[in-house]
């Protein structure tokens, strides 16, 4: 039986041929790195097939890095050496470091490391000695960095989207409170001027109510004038991203603004990373999942893997777009009903024409 999972071939940044070709390749020594916040655990594999050595744990510090490097670095002659450890929340500090050491590093994606089906045993030394152990053999595999700059932009997205998250439960808050007090909005649509002057009207017959009213509209305002204030510092760092341009030509597309266009490529950075559509869709989970056996094939849902923040944007961009559609569409496709008693009937329309002609 065979299960099949779109996204394991696209947060894979390299082939198997080329993975399998970089464990023969030029490093002298492949050093595992379980990665804390106080702590690193470091591991050595030489080229060959001993054992890799455990050296222990340094602080997570620039200083004892620093160190590291230069020991081992000493201990091989100056030859490359190359350093992973996984993708977590400690970022990319590590790696910027020992790139700017003169070796090389890489930052794995944890979900792809090749896993022990009998292991029940997870310790920081073992976790070490088997990214050391499968960087040798070229079994892991590494994922995008994104540089300083691409990174700024990223934060700066996700704050707007954070913003946006807080905006949103300050809104689900209000309206909880004010259905619990059958206090239910006859108007079209919610959290436009006209709302909000509704909401000024809502009177409670006790104060405490009346305050807790106050409070909540204000908390909706504060998300709402942070969201604005975010779209506003976006804005204002674009010309001076290096991918304004490719930010501009997403724009240029129905459905895409900039705060769709410009976390999809703070999120993804160069597309042309991507061998092709159908590999960008998978490494954003966009792609049915499959478990074939035999000669049945069964597809099911996407499988919502991959970067989550690109796949809800292009999701609510696409739904913002068809819903435009479909209203445009609803008002275009039938005429109103006054014109279409006036138009005349085909029989009316036929006499008037044979009359013309027979005069």
């Amino acid at each position: 039986m065979t299960q099949s999972n779109a996204t394991h071939q696209a947060v894979v940044e390299r082939t198997d041929a080329e993975r399998l070709s970089a464990a023969s390749d030029v490093h002298a020594a492949y050093i595992g790195l379980d990665v804390h916040k106080a702590t690193i655990a470091v591991s050595l594999a030489e080229a060959g097939r001993h054992e890799p050595e455990f050296r222990g744990e340094i602080p997570n510090a620039p200083k004892a890095i620093d160190t590291l490097v230069r020991q081992l670095s000493q201990r091989f002659e100056g030859q490359p050496l190359l350093f992973s450890y996984e993708a977590g929340p400690c970022g990319y500090g590590v790696y910027h470091q020992i790139q700017a050491s003169g070796h090389d590093c890489e930052v794995v994606a944890p979900s792809l490391i090749p896993q022990r089906a009998g292991d029940r045993v997870k310790t920081d030394r073992r976790d070490a000695k088997m990214l050391a152990r499968l960087s040798r053999s070229g079994e892991l595999t590494p994922v995008w960095v994104p540089t300083p700059e691409q990174e700024a932009v990223r934060d700066l997205t996700r704050a707007r989207e954070d913003m946006k998250a807080i905006e949103f439960k300050a809104r689900q808050r209000l309206g909880a409170f004010l259905l619990r007090h059958g206090k239910v909005y006859a108007g079209k649509s919610k959290w436009t001027q006209a709302h909000f002057h509704w909401l000024e009207t809502v009177r409670f017959d006790i104060p405490v109510q009346q305050i807790v009213l106050e409070e909540y509209v204000d908390a909706v305002k504060e998300a709402q004038r942070r969201v604005a204030g975010l779209e506003k510092q976006m804005a204002a760092a674009l010309p001076s991203w290096s991918l304004a341009p490719v930010v501009e030509a997403l724009m240029a597309m129905r459905g895409v603004s900039l705060i769709t266009a410009m976390p999809v490529l703070a999120e993804l950075g160069d597309i042309s990373r991507f061998d092709s559509p159908r590999q960008l869709m998978a490494y954003l989970g966009l792609v049915p999942s499959e478990h074939s056996s035999g000669g049945r094939r069964r597809q099911g849902g996407i499988t919502k893997t991959g970067n989550g923040h690109v796949r809800r944007v292009l999701v609510e961009a696409a739904g913002a777009t068809a819903s435009r559609r479909a209203r445009h569409a609803s008002s275009s496709s039938e005429p109103s009903e006054p014109r279409r008693r006036s138009r005349p009937s085909p029989g009316r329309h036929k006499s008037a024409c044979a009359g013309v002609t027979a005069g």
